[in-house]
């Protein structure tokens, strides 16, 4: 493989930034491979609950697509635990740094928010607050994330749920992927109706 000649940036000249550039490009399409690999990967990961990570993924992503969610919605869900295997302390930004180039700024804002909105149903259980995501409750999102939380995340454990496989999903990661990053038609896009 080639490489560059510089051992500082600023010692690079065009042809050494052109083939950087070439490889940068390459790399950035194999996102959604390097992200359904990381996904599959949450099959061994954090252990104790009925379902493994990666299963609590389609799960989510399941439920998301079941109640009529956009793409947006069911690829966050998809990806929302994502950071778990090397931020499990923010987890949750983790996810939100990574779809945040490409859906619409809504549902970052649920991805990054999430882990503070799931902890209303166990925090009390480690004597913590579990309504520190109240302080978010005049938010135009609080609403959007509070559903995600509910309907798809929380709920997301039962071993019986008919998840589909991550084959399902790959066309959408893929889809959502592959959208020009920072498009601001994206990114403040208005969401489909979910009842």
């Amino acid at each position: 493989m080639k490489t560059v000649e510089f051992t500082q940036m600023k010692h690079g000249n065009r042809a050494e930034y052109a083939l950087l550039h070439t490889l940068e490009s390459d790399y950035i399409r194999a996102l959604p491979d390097r992200l359904l690999q990381a996904l599959s990967r949450l099959g061994d990961s954090l252990q104790g609950y009925q379902v493994s990570r990666l299963e609590h993924s389609l799960q989510t992503a399941s439920r998301a697509e079941d109640d009529g969610a956009d793409i947006d919605t069911i690829v966050a869900a998809l990806l929302h635990d994502l950071g778990d295997e090397l931020a499990p302390e923010n987890h949750s930004q983790v996810a939100a740094a990574i779809i945040r180039p490409f859906v619409r700024a809504e549902v970052t804002w649920i991805v990054e928010m999430h882990g503070l909105f799931q902890m209303q149903y166990y925090a009390h259980h480690y004597d913590k607050n579990p309504n520190g995501h109240l302080a978010y409750r005049d938010h135009p999102w609080f609403d959007a994330c509070q559903r995600f939380c509910e309907r798809y995340d929380q709920a997301a454990f039962d071993p019986a749920y008919p998840s589909r496989p991550l084959s399902h999903f790959e066309p959408m990661l893929r889809a959502v992927l592959s959208r020009t990053p920072f498009d601001p038609a994206v990114l403040q896009e208005r969401p489909l109706a979910v009842s």
